[in-house]
């Protein structure tokens, strides 16, 4: 394992946006996060844990303490599913899957991260959440550096929640999901995949510098969830609404502070538009969820991890 010194870590999330890590390094299995853990202890270096890079807001004074990075490429596919490490890129699993003739996931596709991020967060779109694929997860306490094998019950999933959420003293070190036989072929998985990513392009919510949606959709009032149902035209999924409903709503779209700015396409995404600070989402976040309690009384909650 490689340590390195002063690294910055904007290029490492989809916000490109934070000040550098003091201490930096890369792990894929077990024994590096061991490894990791260790030199953090003897060092007497509080450490922080990065994935994909998506969902996370970096502070532009960077991070005093070794930022352990879970990287990783090794997947296996199995007669219905995979095994993959944690820093598995989401898409890059989904393709492979399909290439097998496993699928029921597609909508996920396009989705930014790794896949253990995905199930830290329960990741979903269109749908579909990470919660409904995974067969067990395996992760590490970072306390006592005892690995336990997580069932899908123990994950706790909840709406864009899990366990280890709450909990972050564990690190998953490699995720175990059981997939669906696509009906037809290998040509109806990649078609369900392409018009997925055609459908978040539409939105224009791909290949933007942002940490993906910002605020989870909230529990609204009766009188919220109602205004949402009629003007939309959809049932409410647990009495929640669209975040981006409620701030394009509330006629922030497209507002700019610094130089991040309300995403003109899809409100629930701050972009980094014009070599925004870390200093700049914050307080534009905080306006939004300012004008959402005024004009709606929602108090909206992030979505993204602000370290």
């Amino acid at each position: 394992m490689e340590v390195r010194k002063n690294v910055p870590l904007a290029p490492y999330t989809t916000f490109e946006i934070g000040g550098p890590a003091r201490y930096f390094c890369e792990v894929s299995d077990e024994a590096g996060v061991r490894e990791a853990l260790g030199w953090a202890r003897e060092h007497s270096a509080p450490f922080f844990v990065i994935a994909g890079g998506s969902n996370l807001l970096v502070p532009d004074a960077g991070l005093d303490g070794l930022v352990i990075r879970i990287v990783g490429e090794k997947f296996d596919m199995t007669e219905r599913g995979l095994e993959a490490q944690a820093g598995c890129n989401l898409l890059t699993l989904i393709r492979a899957a399909a290439e097998q003739g496993l699928g029921g996931w597609e909508k996920l596709a396009g989705i930014p991260g790794a896949i253990g991020g995905a199930v830290r967060g329960n990741a979903g779109a269109f749908g579909p959440e990470i919660k409904d694929f995974v067969t067990y997860v395996r992760a590490i306490n970072t306390k006592t550096e005892d690995v336990h094998e997580f069932s899908n019950a123990e994950c706790e999933f909840d709406y864009r929640m899990s366990f280890f959420k709450k909990n972050p003293e564990w690190i998953i070190l490699d995720v175990h999901l059981t997939l669906k036989t696509c009906q037809d072929d290998i040509l109806t998985c990649r078609r369900l995949i392409d018009e997925t990513i055609r459908e978040r392009e539409k939105r224009h919510i791909q290949n933007v510098k942002a940490a993906g949606s910002f605020f989870m959709n909230p529990v609204a009032p009766l009188s919220i969830v109602s205004m949402f149902e009629q003007e939309k035209g959809v049932t409410s999924r647990g009495g929640r609404v669209p975040a981006g409903w409620l701030i394009e709503k509330t006629g922030m779209k497209g507002v700019q502070l610094g130089g991040a700015q309300v995403s003109p396409q899809q409100a629930n995404y701050i972009i980094n538009a014009d070599n925004a600070t870390a200093e700049d989402v914050r307080e534009l976040a905080a306006k939004i969820k300012e004008e959402v309690r005024r004009q709606f009384d929602v108090a909206l909650t992030e979505e993204a991890v602000i370290l």
